[in-house]
């Protein structure tokens, strides 16, 4: 794989068949001492023979290798022309080799070449020098061969990486996309759930009380207003994390219903006819905001589950603090029998587990009623400190 514009392997094929071309055209182009062999045009014709071969060298580096030293057998068999001060067209096609040809061929071709430099320094001046150098040269064409594949594939598994790793990180932000959708999914179902529970009740007992009690009549339309546009707030907020999130992972979000809120939660569903109690226990601290927004999300859902489908005329929110957890109890003297499956108990097991905690729902004491328990590990806040205090 080449990178982004530089030039293809085409081209470098080419150019580097120039290259050849000109060095080994050297002996042609300089003067020559009349006692030494003349430079013919057919001996430079087959000097041009041993050098086209490369253009081949990356789609065949071995056949390219075996056309050269043919080629070059062929000169020096045929013709009686001028020698060339390094063998350039042999390292070339020895580097390819090396560089672009399977394991158990290069080391093969690697063999026969270095093989091939002892005859082939015999024949010519059979110096100890010529032998040494010859060696040298050709292990060392061998070796940058080596050198530039071992080199691309690193830079191919680099690149791999790369890719994998962009790869991941879409798919990360997609999972995370899908977790906020989610998560959103759930507190819109939690607020719309909960205020709509609340206002049927109020509206259904309306027509009752006008004619019974109309200051009982005048108190739940002030509840439906008051959860309605307690509900509105809610959207809102809701809402406003959305636009927010178009904006961009670090926009700023807007901040989630929290503990504090919970006694008017409480009043809320009390105006609607059911009779709740808030307890508190244990020495009170405070809880990481996703922790703090998620119990306050539960007792949201267990009371409306209760207004909803329990007919109940108690319930009891109990929040017991202990030294390494916190238990969250809602308890109503309904009719029970829940099974447990429905939309609202498994988004409060999800919010619990999503927490770390755990979350149980069954028959109230006494197999009256229903009852949800979930359990929360607390972690320690740490509170900030300015600095320079």
């Amino acid at each position: 794989m080449r990178e982004t514009g530089g030039p293809g392997p085409r081209v470098t094929d080419i150019g580097v068949v120039l290259l050849v071309q000109a060095a080994v055209s050297v002996p042609w182009v300089l003067p020559r001492d009349p006692r030494l062999e003349p430079a013919t045009l057919s001996a430079y014709l087959l000097t041009t023979l041993t050098v086209l071969p490369l253009l081949w060298r990356r789609r065949a580096p071995v056949r390219v290798l075996l056309a050269v030293v043919a080629a070059q057998g062929l000169y020096g068999l045929a013709a009686d022309g001028p020698g060339q001060t390094l063998p350039y067209t042999g390292l070339v096609a020895l580097y390819s080799v090396a560089a672009y040809a399977p394991a158990r061929a290069r080391r093969l071709c690697g063999a026969l070449t270095l093989a091939i430099v002892f005859p082939s320094v015999a024949f010519n001046t059979g110096e100890a020098r010529e032998l040494v150098f010859s060696l040298m040269v050709f292990t060392a064409a061998y070796g940058f061969g080596r050198f530039t594949d071992t080199r691309q594939a690193y830079t191919r598994a680099v690149e791999d990486r790369a890719r994998q790793l962009e790869v991941t990180r879409r798919i990360e932000a997609e999972q995370a996309a899908t977790r906020e959708r989610a998560r959103i999914a759930r507190e819109m179902h939690d607020i719309l759930s909960h205020a709509g529970s609340l206002m049927i009740v109020q509206a259904e007992a309306g027509p009752v009380a006008v004619r019974t009690a109309p200051e009982r009549a005048e108190a739940a339309f002030d509840a439906i207003s008051e959860t309605g546009r307690d509900a509105m707030v809610q959207l809102r907020r809701m809402l406003g994390v959305l636009r927010e999130s178009e904006q961009g992972p670090g926009a700023p979000r807007s901040p989630q219903p929290a503990l504090s809120e919970l006694p008017a939660l409480v009043e809320r569903v009390r105006a609607s006819g059911l009779a709740v109690t808030l307890t508190v226990t244990g020495p009170e601290r405070p809880l990481p905001r996703d922790t703090d927004s998620a119990v306050y999300r539960i007792v949201q859902e267990a009371l409306t589950n209760t207004v909803k489908h329990a007919a109940a005329s108690e319930a009891a929110v109990l929040l017991a603090y202990g030294e390494s957890g916190l238990t969250v109890s809602v308890t109503d003297d309904g009719r029970g029998g829940g099974t447990g499956t429905g939309h609202g108990l498994i988004g409060i097991r999800e919010r619990a587990a999503a927490h770390g905690g755990s979350a149980r729902t069954g028959p109230g004491p006494g197999g009256r009623g229903f009852r949800v328990d979930v359990t929360l590990p607390l972690v320690p806040v740490t509170p900030s400190v300015e600095v320079g205090s």
